[in-house]
């Protein structure tokens, strides 16, 4: 039977009439494939009705199947487990499935369940479990971590991963992909019991545009075996990308300087606005910009607030539920309201400094005009002049849909050993039977039996340099089935279900009460009682550590630290820095984009100093001035592939003569800085580029040991190998870095071969390093055209990297931009 004659396909269609909605072709295509109980993924672009492919087709499937009393059917199970990767959504989610089923009149109920899920509505659940569960990743190995588990999903039809391209490539990823395949085959075992149809479910992805919808599809599909289809909204949402220009382009630009001097330009925009999002790239500087916007136009007091990942929950659901009801005129943001949540209001996007990604971009344009036909319009504002140049190739990867992948990642045995434990707590497993279901997830696919009985090890004695000590053995094996008995032991687990290792975070809370938010504990260690910092846009007073809570009194002092979290440098992905490189062939003949005319006269200055790279050019500068003799390179590649290129050349020039560097880098290029002159010319500039031995000069360049040791503590961590602490008595990280160095020195000297040691070394080279990207960068400046230029003094491309590395020596932000200024006019004069 075709689906426009069912009954909920009629139900379904009349419903979107009524409200004057008309559904799109990919939401039919969708609902078809869900009535057959195929599987796939879904993807369009954000604010075209995504949620609503999966979630409808749901309704229509079971009105379908329950023709005569679909509206009036109560308690029929779990039937269909949404999973969403942050809490925000949820609620936002929840709130839109509860409006249709009120209109439909249909007796489905929605439940979440979070980290913020009272234990009330748990039992709830647990007792009556709703038809629509929204949860996310971690607690739903929370709820696989329960006894008798497979019953809760007996009656479970689909599965929906919403935002998939948020979750590939990451750990929180691989425990999605561990629980589907758990799921899935639980049902495969039950399916001959006692209950009269037992279905396969389903799983649908959800996803914006990611590089690799292919690999995407099959990362989620795996433990199906099926190949499942992906289904393209064909919708032509059009982004209007408005630059806010300077009054007077500076020459020689430095990161971060301008944006703060351009803020008043944001005010028009906020006051002819219903409401706007305000993006900014790091916490630390959306607490500077919150600030800002309130010292240039204090009328906005009220009607202005700040959202991030370190405010206190209750501020954050505040903010969300005022800019849903337009309480608020704007909110200052970080990619914590990046993703799905229907914000309708929204009419204005503004991007504060590079996003330095075209998925970014994209994701964080299409919350404004969220609403299909509308167009998203996004304002970009550079933080320094260069920043131009990076529009103008946004807008250039715009036209040519050139949107990253994300590689999904592979063996994360922590991810693994952490899961048995969670299947162990709870009705055990069996080794032979659980293996094959394993490695029916993509992540797992080329374990080996050698590395599982390895992992199974680890488990039942602390692996082969562990077994001495009897808190590494925890799980038993009982007639087969591997199973934790020990309470103790047990309890430590649940505690730990989920983790996947950030900064070590303290809690702020005020000493007349309150919580304010978190805060990561290698900033605030430095600070002295007495000294005031900044978060959630208040002063605040620091009184006293306590518990793993940070007490704090507000403050009315005008000085204040601004708060940096640990990884908030974002880097150039490879899309945006091969489109930036092509970009440069056109600075001076482009006279129609509006950015690369306004940066004429920078170009024009570089190219009488230096030379203006093209597309298949390297450049590279020596300069020598009163600070020593400066080697810069412009591979264009980002932060993370210039500290470990930068390392290497340093150290294969070193292989030529004793000579120390500092070193300093943006996403543009680095620099090798030393007081001797550098033996780098025409006539050896390309063997430094060369991928021959790499991997040896990475480990002789860039103390990958270490970098391995720092890694290894997360992995630790996530395989439960160290205890985190009890709550409100957490080890600090200084603890936890100790137990995992012990633990690695251990492992080296007794287990040099073990599974999580070769998983810190690979993490350290794949991610850390991104070795791939950086074998291809070299291979590709290798066989480039590389330029060598002696200029008389510094260039427009150089400012901003040598600035970069004066900031590193101890100077206060006074001192250095006095500095910068009196370089500035120097070089102008």
């Amino acid at each position: 039977m075709k689906l426009q004659q069912t009954q909920g396909y009629s139900i379904i269609t009349q419903w979107l009439t009524h409200k004057q909605f008309q559904p799109f072709a990919f939401q039919l295509e969708a609902w078809k494939n869900i009535n057959k109980g195929e599987s796939g993924l879904v993807n369009a672009p954000t604010g075209c009705g995504k949620t609503f492919s999966v979630y409808l087709g749901s309704l229509i499937q079971f009105i379908n199947e329950h023709p005569k009393d679909f509206n009036s059917k109560k308690n029929n199970g779990l039937q269909l487990l949404w999973i969403t990767p942050l809490r925000a959504l949820a609620k936002d989610i929840g709130r839109a499935m509860e409006e249709v089923i009120a209109e439909l009149g249909l007796q489905w109920r929605i439940g979440i369940r979070n980290g913020d899920t009272d234990t009330a509505e748990r039992q709830k659940q647990k007792r009556n479990m709703p038809e629509v569960l929204i949860i996310t990743p971690e607690s739903l190995h929370l709820l696989l971590a329960q006894k008798d588990y497979p019953e809760t999903f007996q009656t479970l039809r689909i599965i929906a991963v919403d935002e998939w391209h948020e979750l590939i490539g990451s750990k929180r990823g691989v425990q999605v992909e561990l629980a589907l395949s758990r799921i899935v085959n639980c049902k495969k075992s039950i399916e001959h019991g006692p209950s009269s149809i037992v279905h396969t479910p389903c799983i649908w992805g959800i996803s914006a545009t990611i590089g690799n919808l292919t690999e995407a599809k099959e990362v989620l599909l795996s433990p199906l075996k099926k190949e499942g289809i992906i289904i393209r909204a064909k919708i032509d949402k059009p982004i209007q990308v408005a630059s806010i220009l300077p009054d007077e382009i500076e020459k020689y630009p430095w990161s971060g300087h301008l944006g703060i001097r351009l803020a008043e330009k944001l005010i028009p925009i906020i006051e002819q606005s219903k409401t706007t999002l305000i993006f900014i790239n790091t916490r630390g500087m959306s607490e500077t910009w919150y600030q800002t916007l309130l010292t240039v136009a204090p009328q906005l007091a009220g009607a202005i607030a700040l959202h991030h990942g370190s405010i206190e929950q209750e501020l954050r659901l505040w903010v969300e539920e005022a800019l849903h009801t337009e309480k608020l005129k704007a909110v200052v943001c970080t990619s914590s309201l990046d993703l799905g949540v229907d914000f309708r209001p929204v009419d204005t996007v503004i991007q504060v400094g590079s996003p330095k990604g075209v998925a970014r971009f994209l994701q964080r344009a299409g919350r404004s005009g969220h609403r299909p036909g509308e167009i998203s319009k996004i304002y970009f504002l550079p933080t320094h002049s260069l920043e131009l140049l990076e529009v103008a190739a946004l807008k250039q990867a715009i036209k040519e849909t050139a949107i990253e992948s994300r590689e999904p990642m592979l063996l994360c045995f922590d991810v693994l050993l952490q899961f048995l434990c969670t299947l162990a707590i709870s009705d055990g497993f069996e080794a032979n039977n659980l293996y094959d279901e394993i490695k029916s997830t993509y992540c797992f696919a080329e374990m080996t039996e050698m590395e599982w009985q390895e992992i199974l090890l680890h488990l039942t004695i602390g692996g082969k340099a562990l077994q001495q000590y009897d808190e590494y053995k925890k799980v038993e094996i009982d007639n087969g089935i591997y199973r934790i008995t020990n309470r103790r032991i047990a309890m430590r687990h649940r505690m730990h279900i989920g983790t996947i290792v950030s900064d070590a975070m303290l809690k702020v809370k005020l000493m007349s009460g309150g919580y304010i938010g978190v805060i990561e504990e290698w900033f605030i260690s430095r600070l002295d009682p007495g000294e005031v910092f900044t978060l959630a846009g208040r002063n605040l007073e620091l009184v006293m550590i306590k518990d793993m809570t940070v007490l704090v009194r507000k403050s009315s002092s005008k000085k204040s630290k601004v708060p940096s979290w640990m990884g908030g440098r974002m880097s150039l992905t490879a899309n945006l820095g091969k489109i930036l490189r092509e970009t440069f062939n056109k600075v001076l003949i482009d006279e129609r984009e509006i950015e690369l005319k306004s940066l004429h006269s920078l170009f024009l200055l570089q190219q009488e100093l230096s030379h203006i790279p093209r597309a298949n050019e390297l450049l590279v500068e020596q300069i020598e001035d009163k600070n020593g003799y400066h080697l810069l390179v412009y591979p264009f590649e980002g932060r993370q592939v210039h500290e470990a290129m930068s390392a290497i050349m340093a150290y294969r020039i070193g292989q030529q003569l004793p000579i120390t560097f500092s070193i300093s880098m943006n996403d543009y290029g680095f620099e090798l800085l030393s007081d001797q002159p550098i033996p780098v010319d025409d006539s050896n500039v390309r063997e430094l580029f060369t991928t021959e031995n790499l991997l040896l000069d990475i480990q002789k360049s860039m103390n990958s040991t270490e970098m391995a040791r720092r890694k290894f503590r997360d992995i630790a961590v996530i395989g439960g190998l160290i205890f985190q602490g009890m709550p409100g008595e957490k080890k600090k990280a200084r603890h936890l870095q100790s137990s995992a160095s012990l633990l690695f020195k251990v492992f080296e000297e007794y287990d040099p071969n073990n599974i999580l040691l070769r998983q810190a070394y690979h993490e350290v080279l794949m991610q850390q390093m991104d070795e791939v990207r950086l074998r291809n960068a070299l291979n590709r400046i290798y066989h480039s055209n590389i330029i060598v230029t002696f200029p008389q003094k510094l260039t427009p491309l150089s400012f901003p990297i040598i600035v970069d590395g004066l900031s590193r020596i101890n100077l206060s932000s006074e001192k250095l931009e006095d500095r910068v200024r009196k370089m500035q006019l120097q070089l102008e004069g």
